[in-house]
């Protein structure tokens, strides 16, 4: 049973920890990335697609990305989604390419974009909390109906805790590398 309860755990707070890198993917640093855009979808015969299954993205000379739909009809539903993103790029249109590309980050925008990320990590640092706290819930509910003795119960909480104190430890190396890759010009 506390097996159960510690697999479970551990698993949930790996989801956590893949979720804050997705997030973090998705704050753009000063090159340019195809996964940049995976947060942008098109909307594609009345339902909304993800331009990555819609388009061709490529990288050209660092600091462009280039966006190729595979259906010519697409280009302005393409442009409109990126323009209507948060990502704040202008795209400029050439036939059936579309080029975005991406201004030098300033200081203060780096600055800001250090603040989010670590909102980022912060809210990840409360879901594996949440987690080690439903976690010991259970531990505790089973102590109660006298399925596990005290000992058994201390000793899966002490797992429990160094599971949260390694997740924990992950999420702030995450932050430390995308701060350095969002601070160096």
């Amino acid at each position: 049973m506390i097996e159960d309860i510690k697999k479970d755990a551990q698993s949930r707070m790996k989801k956590s920890l893949e979720s804050l890198d997705v997030a973090l993917k998705r704050v753009r640093t000063g090159r340019a990335h195809p996964s940049l855009l995976d947060g942008v979808t098109v909307a594609y015969y009345g339902s909304p697609t993800p331009l990555s299954q819609l388009a061709n993205i490529s990288v050209e000379e660092g600091r462009t990305l280039v966006v190729s739909p595979f259906d010519r009809s697409l280009v302005p539903e393409v442009e409109k989604a990126i323009m209507t993103s948060d990502l704040g790029l202008n795209p400029s249109t050439a036939g059936t390419v579309i080029r975005l590309p991406l201004p030098p980050l300033t200081e203060e925008t780096r600055k800001d974009l250090v603040k989010v990320v670590r909102a980022e990590v912060e809210h990840a640092r409360v879901a594996i909390r949440n987690i080690r706290r439903d976690a010991n819930g259970d531990l505790k509910d089973l102590l109660k109906e006298k399925e596990i003795s005290e000992d058994e119960a201390r000793h899966g909480e002490e797992q429990i805790q160094q599971l949260t104190d390694k997740s924990v430890a992950e999420a702030d190396a995450m932050l430390k590398t995308k701060e350095e890759e969002l601070m160096t010009v």
